[in-house]
């Protein structure tokens, strides 16, 4: 795994000053890159914070001294609960987040219990059609629901509308991030003419946040895949070449038939996401045309066209479909300068999944 260091400064650099310039907070997701290193240079170019996945990263963060989290995604049970109610007692920010009266109750007992109301952003669907209800008026009556819990105070509408990776244009993208914006500003209208306050608008994926100065109304950002680049920005024209900073570094392991060459880097190395415009689970950096056909575990089995040839003991440098799958898969990532390793990577809250 190789982390082009000047390449992931730059991205990280360009989308802080994209926030910054719209006046709009930047809350990154750490569950792209795992990383307390990468996470502590997001806060030093202005990041308020940080969003994660799971309460296994917010741990993780917490541990290395972070102090403002947002939890996007619905926490239900009682062991979850219980570390959610941990982390609050260390002394950490969390804001959490449901598209559910349940969830929110469960979260609303954890207030009460210590005597306080927590943060808590209501999820919406604005096209991805996975968590979220409907924007508007079906929204609109959940908040006032949750709202009138004790354990909690509903601070703001999120959404992510990661559809926006199926996008087939940048007129096609541009239309999702302005739909991304509209129907949270919308629900947030109905909601003050019923006396709630909605003082923040929570937008994110990394393609839609390269329009967040047009996203009228957005307070905050949550990007989490611009930091690497991948395949699935690429074929969107969300980023450029010279932005992707991950690559994989494979050898050649067989040459068994024309057109097909065998690389020691199968399913555990790549992500096996695919990506609707482009076939395969990663390019060769040097020659798109030559790619990751098929994967097994240990195997990398490259579609080669006619006319190109490889070695046995090659390097090939390739680009994975979807960066934030292929880092959790890995214990540590190169960062490299100038063709040299320059530091280890580690990936703190690789497998926390729950």
């Amino acid at each position: 795994m190789l982390i082009d260091l000047d390449v992931l400064e730059r991205n990280l650099k360009k989308t802080a000053e994209l926030a910054q310039g719209a006046g709009v907070k930047l809350r990154p997701h750490f569950k792209t890159h795992k990383s307390v290193w990468i996470a502590r240079k997001q806060i030093a170019y202005g990041a308020c914070g940080l969003t994660v996945a799971k309460l296994g990263e917010a741990e993780v963060l917490a541990d290395a001294g972070f102090m403002d989290l947002l939890i996007a995604f619905p926490l239900v049970g009682e062991a979850k609960l219980g570390r959610l109610r941990a982390l609050i007692e260390r002394g950490i920010k969390v804001t959490v987040s449901t598209d559910d009266v349940a969830v929110a109750a469960g979260i609303s007992q954890v207030g009460e219990s210590l005597n306080s109301r927590l943060p808590l952003y209501v999820d919406v669907n604005t096209g991805l059609n996975r968590c979220g209800r409907e924007p508007g008026e079906e929204t609109a009556a959940l908040v006032r629901h949750i709202a009138a819990m004790r354990g909690v105070k509903v601070r703001g509408l999120m959404t992510h509308a990661g559809h926006a990776y199926g996008a087939k244009q940048l007129s096609e993208l541009r239309k999702v991030a302005a739909d991304e914006v509209k129907g949270l500003a919308q629900t947030k209208a109905l909601l003050e003419q019923s006396g709630i306050p909605i003082p923040e608008i929570s937008v994110g994926s990394t393609p839609t946040s390269k329009f967040i100065a047009k996203q009228t109304g957005a307070t905050e950002t949550r990007p989490g895949a611009y930091v690497f680049g991948d395949i699935s920005q690429l074929e969107i024209g969300s980023i450029s070449v010279d932005e992707l900073a991950m690559s994989i570094l494979a050898t050649v392991v067989s040459t068994p038939r024309p057109g097909t060459v065998i690389i020691d880097a199968g399913s555990k190395t790549f992500s096996t996401d695919v990506n609707p415009h482009r076939p395969g689970y990663g390019f060769l950096k040097s020659n798109p045309s030559v790619y990751i056909e098929r994967l097994s575990e240990e195997h990398g089995i490259v579609k080669v066209p006619e006319g190109v040839r490889y070695e046995i003991g090659e390097l090939l440098e390739f680009i994975p479909n979807h960066c934030c799958t292929v880092t959790n898969l890995h214990d540590s990532l190169h960062g490299i300068r100038n063709g040299k390793v320059e530091m280890m990577i580690t990936v703190d809250a690789r497998g926390r999944i729950q």
